[in-house]
């Protein structure tokens, strides 16, 4: 963890009636003094998005060897990689051979999209990627949930994350811009 990191502790219930997957999470997160509120809240809805018992934050920031979420088999082979906003191809290319899957969770609007103009092309030859990506309003709501201490619930189903604590509640639905196919 940053030295000057903020930290937050989050009980999160997953109910994602798509993957038929329930389970309750106590998560960490520290946030990087580099790291924007926005950013953050992105690293819990892709947690929320793709849950499972071995999922866990990566040094993202801190360490460009590392994703920004990452789920590992028993012998630590990566089974899926994590990345959030507009990596280089390089990057999404070197995280497609390492890793059994790998997704991309852009957040920033325009220039997510003038990113995704560029990239699209190139990043059509890589099988096992996902690239997602969320409207910046919906992300810009969300992070009105945040608290250093939380409780949260997210429901998800047919690919619509409804992210609820006891004073409020945010619908984000993820903009599917590629996916593997077969």
């Amino acid at each position: 963890m940053a030295p000057n990191a903020t930290i937050y502790r989050l009980e999160l219930q997953v109910s994602d009636m798509d993957r038929h997957y329930y389970a309750e999470h106590n998560l960490t997160l520290a946030q990087h003094p580099s790291e924007t509120p926005n950013r953050l809240m992105v690293r819990l809805i892709a947690f929320a998005l793709y849950a499972h018992e071995r999922l866990e934050f990566g040094r993202g920031l801190s360490n460009d060897e590392e994703p920004d979420l990452w789920l590992r088999d028993y012998t630590g082979d990566i089974e899926q990689w994590i990345d959030l906003g507009q990596p280089d191809e390089s990057r999404i290319r070197k995280a497609c051979a390492r890793a059994r899957s790998v997704v991309v969770v852009s957040y920033s609007g325009g220039s997510a999209e003038i990113w995704w103009s560029k990239q699209a092309a190139a990043l059509a030859r890589l099988k096992n990627l996902t690239v997602l990506d969320l409207d910046p309003a919906d992300v810009e709501a969300a992070v009105g949930l945040l608290e250093r201490g939380m409780r949260l619930t997210a429901m998800i189903q047919d690919g619509e994350l409804q992210l609820m604590s006891d004073r409020a509640s945010v619908a984000l639905t993820p903009r599917v811009r590629m996916a593997p196919t077969g």
